[in-house]
């Protein structure tokens, strides 16, 4: 059972010890990166930890964006020790209801972007409900989610 636990002094070193597969990190910033970011914009975002039980697996930061407005997915990763064991889902699961409560402010959009060639979390995504909304930079492209209208379970 995957829970979020929001990273603090207690648990940051652990993020900072989660490994990415050969080659993955060309799709996701490391932890270390993310949580510099949090640090920058920590009015408006909250990095957590992905647990199963009491092991950090994972982790993941949700920002709101003021000017838009909407809540957007950072970094989401899962240990390379950890993958392929259906946590990136329940992760994700836990992220849209953590969301769903509005913590920054008030916008039923969420969006996020994904390499191209991440053929794995592209599936992901779209298998709970984001869609392309065709921007793009780069390698990345935007898919986006509106949680007033589309069903997580």
């Amino acid at each position: 059972m995957i829970n979020l636990r929001k990273i603090t002094e207690e648990n940051f070193i652990d993020a900072f010890n989660l490994k990415l597969g050969n080659g993955q990190e060309k799709f996701v910033s490391h932890p270390v990166r993310s949580l510099a970011q949090a640090y920058l914009y920590r009015d408006q975002c909250q990095p957590f930890g992905l647990y199963n039980d009491e092991k950090m697996v994972g982790y993941v930061m949700v920002i709101y964006d003021y000017d838009i407005p909407e809540y957007d997915i950072w970094h989401m990763m899962i240990d390379e020790k950890h993958q392929g064991k259906g946590y990136g889902k329940e992760a994700l699961k836990r992220v849209m209801a953590y969301i769903k409560t509005k913590p920054f402010g008030d916008s039923d959009r969420v969006t996020l972007t994904c390499n191209v060639e991440n053929q794995k979390a592209l599936a992901l995504y779209k298998g709970i409900g984001f869609k392309e909304t065709g921007e793009a930079d780069e390698d990345e492209i935007e898919l986006s989610l509106n949680i007033s209208v589309d069903n997580i379970e």
